[in-house]
């Protein structure tokens, strides 16, 4: 019984996970015309915030350690809750450069931390439909910040209500402490087990990367990361200037992205019942494949709406089966080091690739934004073959 309501504990955290990974990308528009910053100047703060997030990734097993799941999760709120209420108050640009390390550090730690928790605990619907609620916080972020736009045309505004939610939700996590204690009082008599499951991980950790099939896994999570921050990011700046929308549509565009990701992860958890997640992640990958299409065609408004949805559908099941299926392609003993490094490689992704292609789009043209997008998932596809023949998973 603990250990289901601290899923849902879980499932809460992972909604306050989500709601700050888009805001940026719908502000940005009336950010950098009250800063006159370019556009590729929301890159560096995409750089800083995963930055934070790599460094509290690499600390997590410390952190982790020394604090439990259950503070290491409300620390994350903490941080990240009032980061966000330092944006509504910033006075420059290098103010929200200076907030987004600590903004990325509450996130890296307790990602990693409950990922695992639920790949160990938990089966593949489990997973999708957790990861579903960081999509409910990634959907409910751009739309708050583009309806609280276009009511009072302040994005401080914006952000001064999702940081006031994330201080909410970190309130509730704080009143489960005690259910985080209990849980590990009860998982005390397995601690000789763990530590030897521990010592077996550190040891074969050492040679993880020449496990075959690793290195095309760490790829696939740092091609897809790549893929789904750039699409939330640069998604309101590229329908305002291409398709001369307005900045309240094209927010709630972007929101039906993030409900895409919401909704197909959703079914991807009842779907799960009758395929594996290799059948998940192809199913994906084609869906995700059309939606591309459609957006590099930019035919019409509805098409590229239905672009945007269903680019979301696509990713929906990628990165929780590809977390669940880790311990089946690789084995138990390696599960955890292989998802710690996966983690990374997610975040190395977001880190250079989207605030790169801002770079490129400043010099060029933002049209290069779907052709980035198409390029994104056919590599997806291309790597999941690649990484299925290496470790010989059958249908």
């Amino acid at each position: 019984m603990i250990t289901l309501i601290l899923l849902m504990i879980i499932y809460l955290a992972f909604i306050s996970l989500g709601l700050p990974d888009a805001l940026l990308g719908v502000a940005w528009p009336l950010v950098r015309q009250e800063w006159m910053m370019g556009l590729d100047a929301a890159g560096i703060i995409s750089i800083v915030v995963t930055v934070g997030t790599i460094s509290s990734s690499l600390l997590s097993g410390k952190l982790i350690k020394r604090f439990g799941e259950g503070k290491i999760t409300l620390m994350s709120g903490l941080l990240t809750g009032f980061a966000l209420l330092g944006y509504s108050l910033a006075p420059s640009f290098i103010w929200f450069i200076f907030l987004a390390l600590p903004l990325g550090f509450g996130a890296g730690s307790v990602d990693t931390a409950l990922n695992h928790f639920v790949a160990t605990h938990f089966k593949a619907h489990h997973m999708n439909w957790l990861h579903s609620f960081w999509g409910v916080g990634a959907t409910a972020g751009p739309l708050l910040m583009g309806f609280i736009i276009a009511s009072t045309g302040s994005w401080r505004k914006g952000y001064l209500v999702v940081a006031l939610i994330q201080l909410f939700l970190a309130a509730i996590i704080f009143l489960s402490l005690p259910l985080w204690k209990r849980h590990a009082t009860e998982q005390a008599n397995k601690a000789d087990e763990e530590t030897e499951v521990l010592n077996e991980n550190h040891t074969d950790s050492k040679r993880i990367f020449l496990r075959p099939g690793v290195p095309f896994a760490l790829l696939i999570f740092m091609v897809y990361c790549a893929g789904e921050f750039a699409m939330g990011l640069w998604g309101a700046s590229y329908l305002v200037q291409k398709r001369a929308l307005t900045l309240n549509l094209a927010a709630s565009w972007v929101g039906l992205y993030y409900a895409g990701i919401t909704v197909g992860r959703i079914l991807a958890g009842f779907i799960s019942f009758k395929l594996s997640n290799k059948q998940l992640i192809t199913l994906g990958i084609l869906i995700a494949l059309a939606g591309s299409i459609l957006l590099v065609g930019n035919i019409s408004d509805h098409l590229s709406m239905m672009a945007f949805i269903l680019i979301g559908l696509g990713f929906a099941p990628i990165f929780p089966s590809m977390v669940h299926e880790t311990p089946k392609r690789f084995g138990n003993k390696i599960a955890q080091s292989v998802i710690g490094y996966q983690m990374a490689s997610a975040y190395v992704g977001i880190a250079v690739f989207p605030p790169l292609l801002g770079v490129v789009m400043q010099r060029t043209s933002i049209g290069l934004y779907p052709v980035f997008m198409l390029a994104c998932v056919i590599l997806l596809g291309i790597l999941t073959v690649l990484l299925n023949r290496a470790t010989k998973i059958k249908t």
